[in-house]
């Protein structure tokens, strides 16, 4: 009789990737999507939901990302400053346009991270830079094609680019 175990990785047997992912052109949740699957390491076969076994991913060009539909407009982030009546907002074009572009791509990958010590540790494995530019040449990254994985990771030329 063929007895099959669950194998359970191990944190010292996690085998690090390194992915570098060009985010011109590709719609914003989509893209978040398949980063967080693979800073979790649900891509591998030997994934282990309690242990952090997913890649490092880099992502560039985080300006150019794409919202698909009004989002850009209608789509808005609230904070409060503290003091009575200090709500504050802004739209996702104005974040895009803004002095930080990268933050809209890890917010959005933030959320979709479990929650807890194991999901900050794994967003620790998130790279992401504004420009074509990125400072991990060293661990020689391999590129991963996200438009190229289905037709609607990229969105169709027209009113919906931002930046």
């Amino acid at each position: 009789m063929l007895q099959t175990q669950t194998r359970s990785l191990k944190p010292a047997e996690v085998k690090k990737g390194w992915t570098v992912i060009d985010a011109d052109g590709l719609v914003l949740g989509r893209l978040a999507a398949i980063v967080a699957n693979r800073l979790r390491g649900k891509h591998k076969p030997q994934f282990t939901p309690h242990v952090d076994c997913g890649d490092h991913v880099i992502i560039v060009n985080a300006e150019k990302v794409r919202l698909t539909g009004q989002k850009a407009e209608q789509s808005k982030f609230y904070w409060h400053t503290g003091y009575p009546g200090g709500i504050k907002e802004r739209t996702m074009r104005d974040r895009l346009e803004g002095k930080h572009p990268e933050r809209v791509i890890e917010k959005a990958v933030e959320r979709m991270i479990t929650r807890g010590p194991l999901g900050r540790r794994q967003m620790e494995n998130l790279h992401v830079y504004a420009g074509p530019e990125h400072p991990h040449a060293g661990q020689q990254p391999v590129s991963l094609d996200v438009g190229a994985l289905n037709r609607k990771n990229t969105a169709a030329g027209g009113p919906q680019k931002v930046a």
